[in-house]
């Protein structure tokens, strides 16, 4: 009879208690706080499921998730487009390659606090370089402290500005590895620029559109830390997102209960949608 080695499974160990300590037990412990009230000194009171049925109920939480799909379905029209027309443009091989590659990874590589801080300085009406220039170079009223429409064309193009580039590098990874037979076939039956991109590029690039689709969709459907930076969710609450507005209940408010429920809404929705979009994408491949 033979005998199997289990020892293998002592290298799955850290792995498993790191998942542990970082998701396992604050989840439980946001759950815990979902279902109770506490007015300090660490006294609870169970509340069972009104903090849900509040949320559910409530115009503020529907207004706030509203504009946040609203954020991520405007993210998603214009930099994935955006992405595979700039990947489309890039070099295949030469010495740009590189220069293009770490041209596009830059804005990646700034934090996510000094994003906001940048392009809250670059549009300030009277100081910011792009601010000054709309109000008193081009005579275009632009003010995002003061107009929401303003402020949303701001956060808008930041996240463009800092997140196509994500788009742009998968994509080109999808691209680079289509075998040039193919493009061979395509020349040889004449085929147009157009119906190379249809039946060619764009099936070869499903699995990394997928993957940056998805990506794209969890970082701007949970973003915080750049809008909050830019615009503090104003003026008045027009860009106040729904992660923006659970900070101002948990902190601002310390609504630890109605927080926590948020909380697990939020996470229930993100799964939700990238499950769905996940399983649209794929359904057809094991055939």
């Amino acid at each position: 009879m033979k005998t199997h080695n289990q020892k293998a499974w002592f290298f799955v160990l850290p792995v498993l208690l790191l998942v542990a300590f970082n998701a396992l037990i604050p989840m439980m412990t946001v759950v815990n706080y979902s279902v109770q009230e506490t007015f300090g000194n660490n006294v609870f009171f169970y509340e069972g499921l009104r903090w849900f049925q509040e949320l559910l109920n409530s115009d503020r939480f529907h207004a706030a998730l509203g504009r946040q799909f609203l954020f991520t379905g405007i993210i998603l029209a214009i930099e994935v487009p955006l992405g595979i027309l700039i990947a489309l443009s890039m070099p295949r091989q030469g010495a740009w390659v590189p220069v293009c590659l770490v041209t596009m990874a830059l804005p990646m590589l700034i934090p996510w606090n000094v994003v906001g801080a940048m392009w809250n300085i670059f549009t300030l009406p009277d100081i910011g370089l792009l601010g000054y220039l709309m109000n008193h170079t081009l005579g275009i009223t632009y003010d995002m402290t003061q107009d929401p429409l303003a402020a949303w064309i701001t956060i808008v193009t930041m996240d463009v500005w800092h997140w196509t580039s994500l788009v742009v590098l998968l994509s080109y990874a999808g691209l680079v590895s289509i075998p040039d037979a193919y493009y061979q076939a395509a020349k040889i039956d004449g085929a147009s620029n157009w119906s190379v991109f249809r039946y060619i590029q764009l099936p070869k690039m499903k699995q990394v559109l997928t993957i940056a689709i998805l990506l794209r969709f969890m970082d701007s459907f949970n973003i915080y830390t750049e809008p909050f930076v830019l615009t503090g969710g104003g003026p008045g609450n027009s860009t106040t997102l729904l992660s923006i507005d659970l900070v101002k209940i948990a902190l601002g408010q310390f609504d630890l209960g109605p927080a926590a429920a948020m909380s697990l809404i939020y996470f229930a929705i993100t799964l939700l949608v990238s499950w769905l979009f996940y399983t649209l994408m794929t359904k057809d491949d094991g055939k």
